[in-house]
């Protein structure tokens, strides 16, 4: 009896010292053959490319206005069609940028106008507007606020069932010089005119909203 039990924890110590012993030499095989870490020396296409030296860095902050001789925002003048599908009535609304009028129960303000200058290739007259009109309440009531174009009047529409709106004309000057009004800078780090004319409504985000007061609308100057 005792011998058997001596046989069987000679065994068990003798399994476990084998397992010990192949565990340890795994273990310092995987440690011997690891890679020793280094940095990949990889190139791309872009190391091929030839280095740029004729890159010059000019300063835009400061020169000549390229807006000089055009006409400012505020003095520009448009003219808007206006029509009262009702009896068929149209009517011309001349306006300066930031002016309103008052035809019956109809509200019109000018925010801006624009107008391409003649060396663009694609012409456009366009009008910032805002349309207000009275309802049944007396109370009036934003129906429109958004650019109009001439030339392209289906880009942008007046959806009322009375009254219809749009741009005729925009009178305004542009830059002297024309499109050659602006040059891109010298090498000697000269500065390029830089362009300080001021944003329109659509783009400053100035264009209220809220509907316009009819009282403080000027008189209808239709022709």
């Amino acid at each position: 009896m005792n011998a058997r039990r001596w046989l069987g924890v000679t065994a068990l110590v003798a399994a476990l010292g084998a397992g010990g012993w192949y565990g340890y030499d795994r273990w310092h095989g995987r440690t011997a053959m690891a890679p020793t870490e280094q940095k990949a020396d990889i190139k791309t296409a872009l190391d091929d490319e030839p280095v740029q030296t004729d890159i010059t860095t000019v300063d835009v902050s400061g020169g000549v206005d390229p807006s000089f001789g055009a006409t400012p925002m505020k003095d520009r003048v448009a003219v808007l069609g206006l029509l009262n599908k009702r009896n068929g009535t149209s009517r011309d609304i001349t306006l300066k940028p930031g002016a309103a009028t008052r035809i019956g129960d109809v509200v019109v303000r000018l925010r801006a106008c624009e107008r391409t200058a003649p060396w663009e290739q694609q012409p456009y007259t366009g009008a910032f507007v805002q349309v207000d009109v009275q309802g049944s309440d007396k109370q009036f009531r934003r129906i429109f606020s958004g650019w109009l174009y001439k030339e392209r009047p289906g880009l942008n529409v007046v959806l009322h069932p009375i009254y219809d709106v749009w741009v005729k004309s925009c009178a305004m000057t542009f830059p002297e010089g024309g499109p050659n009004s602006v040059s891109g800078g010298s090498a000697s780090g000269e500065a390029t005119p830089s362009s300080k004319a001021k944003k329109s409504p659509a783009d400053s985000g100035a264009a209220d909203d809220a509907p316009v007061t009819p009282a403080i609308a000027s008189p209808s100057n239709a022709t």
